[in-house]
C-alpha cells in the first residue's frame, strides 16, 4: 500500500462533476476521482480548516468514528470496478465499504491516513509534476478529455 495526499478538488467545467486529486506520497502520480458536489464541498471545507456552526454529515461521521475507534483508523482506496473507485474505512479489524469521497472527507477531519494498493496507482495513476506549468496544463487538458468511464477495469 502507498500513502496518498489530498491535493485538492478541481473543476474541469461547470457542467462536469468535481475531481478529487489524490497524489502518491513522495511521488508525482495522482488518482483522479470524480465525486459529487456535496462531497467536494465537504472535502474543500476540511482542507480549508473551516468549522461549521453546526456539524455537517461528515463531521457527524467523524465524531461517530472517534467514538467507535478512539485509537484511529485509515482509509483504503481499494480498487476500481467499471470506472467506479471502491474504498473502505478500516477500523482495526473492522472494514466498512464506503464511497471514496465520504472516506476522504472523514479522513481529513480525523487526520487519518489514506492509502491505495501500488497496483491501482500503476493501473490508473496519472503522472503530474509539481511546478512544471506545461505539465500542469497537460494534466488539465487530460481532465478535459476523459470521463470516469475511461478508467474501467480492463481485467474484470
Amino acid at each position: 500500500m502507498i500513502g496518498l495526499d489530498v491535493i485538492g478538488i478541481r473543476l474541469v467545467s461547470p457542467e462536469d462533476p468535481p475531481v478529487l486529486l489524490l497524489q502518491e506520497e513522495g511521488g508525482t502520480r495522482c488518482l483522479p476521482v470524480w465525486i459529487g458536489t456535496q462531497e467536494a464541498a465537504a472535502i474543500a471545507s476540511a482542507l480549508e480548516g473551516e468549522l461549521p456552526a453546526r456539524p455537517m454529515t461528515h463531521d457527524l461521521l467523524a465524531a461517530l468514528l472517534v467514538m467507535i475507534r478512539p485509537e484511529g483508523g485509515e482509509v483504503l482506496i481499494t480498487g476500481i470496478e467499471e470506472g467506479v473507485y471502491q474504498a473502505r474505512l478500516q477500523l482495526g479489524d473492522v472494514s466498512i465499504d464506503a464511497r471514496p469521497s465520504d472516506c476522504v472527507a472523514a479522513a481529513l477531519r480525523l487526520e487519518w491516513p489514506i492509502r491505495c494498493p501500488r497496483e491501482l496507482m500503476d493501473q490508473v495513476g496519472v503522472e503530474v509534476s509539481e511546478g512544471a506549468p506545461d505539465e500542469v496544463e497537460a494534466f488539465k487538458a487530460f481532465l478535459d478529455s476523459v470521463n470516469a468511464d475511461d478508467f474501467e477495469d480492463e481485467n474484470p
